[in-house]
């Protein structure tokens, strides 16, 4: 079981959440994300932020989106504690974010990640999204992978 709640960014669990996978950042980067990231962007209409609970009310996973423009959501602060890994929880929250966002009005999600964390790249793969061109803040970094996903229209049944 898997109860995905929306909090805000600066929420304690989500803040929790963060702090742990700046730290996943800095082992794998050798420095945490430096990207301007402004806990408004992720506050409705523009934007939400949720943290997902496991079956004791435990914070295991967490995710946002925010709108970037011309129909367009990015994908931020995907994250599943290690403790709670292989349950398909990111593919989960995933999926809820991608459902938000096209009820929000998005027609396409987006994301960065980068060739330090195989993981997420294989993750967003399975999902559907592919190559995009870079945008952002990491779109000249070398590390940087750009994926885009299209979004089914709003009761539109997917797979028809």
């Amino acid at each position: 079981m898997l109860d995905i709640r929306v909090v805000p960014y600066d929420h304690g669990d989500a803040t929790l959440l963060i702090g742990e996978l700046q730290r996943v950042y800095a082992e794998r980067y050798g420095v945490h994300d430096v990207s301007p990231t402004d806990p408004a962007e992720f506050r409705a209409p523009q934007g939400l932020f949720a943290v997902a609970y496991d079956a004791s009310d435990t914070p295991v996973a967490t995710g946002g989106w925010r709108m970037l423009g011309e129909g367009r959501a990015e994908v931020r602060r995907m994250y599943v504690r290690a403790s709670a890994r292989g349950q398909g929880h990111a593919r989960r929250v995933l999926g809820w974010l991608e459902q938000t966002a096209r009820t929000a009005g998005c027609s396409r999600m987006v994301l960065e990640t980068g060739t330090p964390q195989p993981e997420a790249i294989a993750l967003y793969r399975s999902s559907g999204y592919t190559e995009i061109d870079p945008f952002g803040y990491y779109a000249d970094d070398p590390k940087s992978v750009f994926l885009g996903k299209q979004l089914a229209a709003v009761g539109a049944v997917e797979g028809r």
